[in-house]
C-alpha cells in the first residue's frame, strides 16, 4: 500500500514569495523599495535552490507587499491577472514543489470578485493572499463585505501579509517599515477584523497571519480586557478574542524564537502554527537556517517540530501535499 503523503514527515513553507520582474517594475522603486529592503533577485530556479538547501519540500508561493493596487483600478486588475497567470504556470510547471495563493486587486471589490473566481475556477490555485490594508482600506472595512462573503462561501484559505500604514506619520521615524510598521499593521488588521465581527461572519475561512501575527500574541491580555469590558458592540456574536486566536493560523516567518513559540503555544496552541521563511526577503543564509531554528528549539519536542514544519500545513493545504513525491 502506498504511504499516505499526509503521514510523511514533510516541510512546507507557507510564507514564500515570488517576485517576477514585471511585478517589481510595476510596484517598486529600486532606490526606496516598499518596506525598506530590496530582496534578492528572484527566479523559479532560485526558489528551488533555496528550498533544496533549506530542506523544504513544498512552498506555497504568493506576492509580497505592496500587492498589485498602487492607485489605478485598471492597472491593478491587469497586474493581478498577469501575476496569477504567472503563479499558476509556476505551479503547473513544478506541481511537486509549489502551491499558490492568488492575489486580488483590492480595494476594487468588483474586480476582486472576478479575480477570485478566476483564481479558483480556472487556475485552480490553493487560496488567496490579502494585505492588511490596500490603499488605506483595512480588511475589516464594511466595503469589502462582498469579497469576504465569497471567501466564506468557498471556505477559502486566506494568507494575510502586512502592508505599510497609510498614515505618513508612521514613516517619519527614519526606520524601515519592516522593523515596526509591518507588525503594527498586522495588529491593526487583526483587531479591526475581530471587533467588527469580520472573523465571526467568516467562520469557515482559514486565516493565516504572517510573522506570528505581528505583536498580537503579546497583546492577548489587552484583547481580553477589551472583551471583558464589553464596550464595543457585537460581543455576543463575535465571542472572545481568546477563542478567535485558537481558530486562526500563525506563521513563523521572522518569528521562530523560543519566546514567541512559547507565546503561540499559550495563546493559540501549536496546532495553529505554520512554518514560513519570508524568502527572498530574509537574507538567504538566514532563511536557510530558519528550519534549524525550529529543530534546535528547546521549546518544542520532536512531534511539535514535525507538526509546525509541515503537519499543520498538510492538513490545511492537502492538494499540494498530494502532488508531492519525495
Amino acid at each position: 500500500m502506498a504511504e499516505d503523503s499526509t503521514d510523511r514527515s514533510i516541510t512546507i513553507d507557507t510564507h514564500h514569495h515570488i517576485l517576477p520582474d514585471f511585478f517589481w517594475e510595476a510596484t517598486e522603486n529600486d532606490s526606496a523599495p516598499v518596506g525598506g529592503l530590496a530582496p534578492l533577485r528572484w527566479s523559479k530556479e532560485a526558489s528551488i535552490s533555496f528550498m533544496d538547501d533549506a530542506g523544504i519540500d513544498i512552498a506555497i508561493a504568493s506576492l509580497s507587499t505592496p500587492g498589485v493596487h498602487t492607485g489605478d483600478d485598471a492597472k491593478a486588475w491587469a497586474l493581478a491577472r498577469r501575476c496569477n497567470d504567472f503563479l499558476a504556470e509556476l505551479v503547473q510547471d513544478r506541481p511537486d514543489r509549489f502551491g499558490g495563493f492568488a492575489c486580488l486587486p483590492l480595494p476594487d471589490v468588483d474586480a476582486s470578485l472576478d479575480e477570485l473566481a478566476y483564481a479558483y475556477d480556472v487556475l485552480d490555485l490553493d487560496g488567496i493572499v490579502l494585505f492588511t490594508n490596500s490603499n488605506g482600506v483595512y480588511l475589516g472595512d464594511p466595503v469589502l463585505e462582498p469579497v469576504f462573503e465569497e471567501l466564506e462561501r468557498r471556505k477559502a484559505v486566506v494568507f494575510v501579509h502586512p502592508n505599510p500604514s497609510p498614515d505618513e506619520v508612521a514613516h517619519k521615524l527614519g526606520l524601515p517599515d519592516n522593523l515596526l510598521d509591518f507588525p503594527t499593521d498586522t495588529n491593526r488588521a487583526v483587531a479591526q477584523m475581530h471587533f467588527t465581527n469580520r472573523f465571526a461572519r467568516t467562520p469557515n475561512v482559514k486565516y493565516i497571519f504572517s510573522h506570528a501575527g505581528g505583536s498580537i500574541p503579546y497583546l492577548a491580555a489587552r484583547f481580553a480586557i477589551i472583551d471583558e469590558m464589553a464596550f464595543i458592540s457585537g460581543g455576543d456574536q463575535r465571542g472572545t478574542a481568546s477563542d478567535m486566536f485558537k481558530r486562526i493560523y500563525w506563521d513563523t516567518a521572522l518569528a521562530a524564537s523560543d519566546p514567541i513559540l512559547r507565546m503561540l503555544r499559550d495563546v493559540a496552541g501549536l496546532n495553529q502554527v505554520l512554518y514560513g521563511t519570508d524568502f527572498p526577503y530574509l537574507r538567504r543564509d538566514l532563511a536557510v537556517k530558519s528550519k534549524h531554528r525550529l529543530l534546535d528549539s528547546s521549546e518544542l519536542n520532536d512531534s511539535e517540530q514535525t507538526t509546525i514544519l509541515g503537519g499543520n500545513a498538510a492538513r490545511l493545504l492537502p492538494r499540494p501535499v498530494a502532488r508531492f513525491s519525495p
